[in-house]
């Protein structure tokens, strides 16, 4: 194992400051700059090989689920504790929106207590800033609609050139004054809120499923019942599945015919509640796919399953690539075996292409990943990001507008650019442990959605 021999080493992880004192196992910070280190962030995280892993890791809580509840519950007539959450940027991002919009939005040890106002939600008179948090700003916007004023919602240069306009679209059709400030369809947004009309509208289903996420959740609060047509195939269809799930549990039900059809009856009300948040089978894929790459045994804690979250489904993706797969009521054991290329259709779990694109690399034939033409509008051009970084890692690669073809090459050391993109960082961190000198730039934007992501990582070793 390989030892840091410094005798102390600081880490800075967003405001949290820590030392550390060698031997540092596993994760080396390293410093590209002569300004002096200290209270400074490592500029970049080099992984160190591993030979087979044999550990237990507990998967952090559902973002997904997370930021559903926390805006549901915002919408109930009473207060709700939102147990087991995840406490990462995004979903700061979304209880400090709430509370710009007058609900009370409080983090206990372990959950967030949330309590609408008495009165009808008002629009803020400042801006809202939601970063690059996706499912944030698209369920903001709906929200907004329900809320008295105008309300203007903005993100970082990322969410600045990701696109809504189909769900501008679709909510002007139900009635909404709602535009993209640049006329490009991306926001900044200007939303008049007060109230919506409802109605029968159609959406485009083949960018992302947060759009429709966003206007079933909050239906139940417009004027009229509202009906909901996909235009052509809806994408990422288990992301819907957890709406659903999320608002049954908040009593209210929606009907959906085949996905193609969504109705939603007027007057019902969320009922305050506790919820539990379950484990994220997303942040679950890196410790499975560690198991695959390093040929050991990882048993990953804190899963249902049973879940209707597509990205469970991953660990069957592993088995197909020659892994052995053991379900339990709470967990999943992956023991890794000699990996094989598959050819596999992501759709129905796109936010786990990237740690299977990683994993293909220390497979023996080529992988074809299809389905994936939305990650092209996620936290970066994942498809092109993907590329260029397995390429730079000795792989042949093609790439199209939905696929990508990976061939295991000749291996060399790089560092990973990560676009900012939290799965970027911790989905190559796992070619680092098969390959010598990997080293990942820009290791906090994991905060995103797993902020103890490289602690976690780092304790496989131990």
């Amino acid at each position: 194992m390989f030892a840091f021999n410094s005798s102390k080493i600081l880490i800075h992880k967003q405001a949290n400051r820590r030392q550390v004192n060698g031997p540092f196992y596993g994760i080396v910070p390293v410093l590209k700059s002569n300004i002096s280190p200290i209270w400074r962030p490592f500029q970049l995280i080099e992984i160190k090989t591993s030979g087979p892993l044999k550990t237990t890791v507990k998967t952090p809580p559902s973002k997904s689920y997370t930021n559903r509840a926390l805006l549901i519950a915002a919408l109930a007539e009473g207060e709700s504790v939102v147990e087991n959450p995840l406490f990462s940027d995004d979903t700061h991002f979304m209880c400090q929106a709430l509370k710009d919009y007058g609900v009370s939005a409080e983090k206990e040890e372990n959950a967030f207590r949330i309590k609408r106002p008495e009165s009808q939600l008002g629009a803020p008179q400042n801006e809202i800033y939601v970063g690059n948090a996706g499912t944030t700003m698209r369920f903001l916007t709906t929200f907004a609609c329900l809320a008295k004023g105008e309300s203007k919602l903005t993100g970082d240069e990322r969410m600045l050139e990701r696109p809504i306009g189909d769900l501008l679209a679709c909510l002007q059709s139900l009635g909404v004054n709602a535009k993209a400030d640049l006329g490009n369809q991306c926001p900044p947004l200007t939303i008049q809120g007060g109230s919506v009309r409802g109605g029968e509208a159609g959406l485009a289903g083949n960018k992302s499923s947060q759009y429709l996420t966003s206007v079933l959740q909050c239906a139940p609060y417009f004027d009229q019942d509202t009906q909901i047509n996909i235009v052509g195939e809806l994408t990422s269809k288990s992301y819907i599945d957890i709406t659903l799930e999320v608002m049954a549990a908040f009593g209210v039900s929606i009907e959906n015919n085949d996905y193609r059809q969504f109705s939603v009856k007027a007057g019902q009300k969320y009922k305050p509640r506790v919820y539990r948040v379950e484990g994220d089978a997303s942040s679950a894929s890196y410790f499975i796919a560690a198991a695959a790459v390093s040929g050991g045994e990882v048993t990953v804690t804190g899963l249902n399953p049973n879940s209707v979250q597509g990205d469970i489904k991953f660990a069957d993706v592993m088995a197909q690539m020659g892994c052995e797969v053991e379900k339990k009521p709470d967990s999943i054991i992956v023991r890794g075996g000699p990996l094989k290329g598959i050819h596999v259709d992501m759709n129905n779990m796109p936010d786990t292409a990237q740690t299977l694109a990683v994993a293909a690399l220390f497979a023996e034939g080529e992988t074809v990943i299809t389905g994936i033409a939305n990650l092209k509008i996620k936290e970066t051009d994942r498809i092109e990001a993907l590329a260029t970084e397995l390429s730079r890692l000795g792989a042949e690669v093609k790439a199209g507008s939905d696929f990508l073809l990976i061939k295991p090459g000749k291996y060399r050391s790089a560092e990973i650019e990560t676009y900012n993109d939290h799965r970027m960082a911790m989905s190559f961190a796992l070619a680092g442990l098969k390959i010598p000198g990997i080293q990942i730039k820009n290791p906090q934007c994991v905060g995103k959605s797993f902020p103890d992501f490289f602690d976690r990582f780092q304790e496989m070793y131990e």
